[in-house]
């Protein structure tokens, strides 16, 4: 699994998942993690991926029925 690879993932957590911003985080250290401790070798710059963005929260507004 190469540098390609992992940025295909991290995009597919964000683009077709839908996960929160701390999800891909986690999965993006966890891979940096097991590439520095277990490959002996540096991920590289992973600045090219989709970032998952926060939901857009609409604000609750109760109204008395009329």
């Amino acid at each position: 699994m190469g540098e390609r690879e992992v940025l295909r993932f991290l995009n597919h957590l964000a683009v077709n998942r839908n996960v929160a911003p701390s999800t891909q985080y986690t999965a993006l250290n966890a891979v940096a993690f097991i590439y520095n401790q277990f490959l002996n070798q540096p991920l590289g710059a992973m600045a090219e991926f989709k970032r998952a963005k926060r939901p857009v929260k609409l604000p609750i507004v109760l109204t008395e029925a009329k």
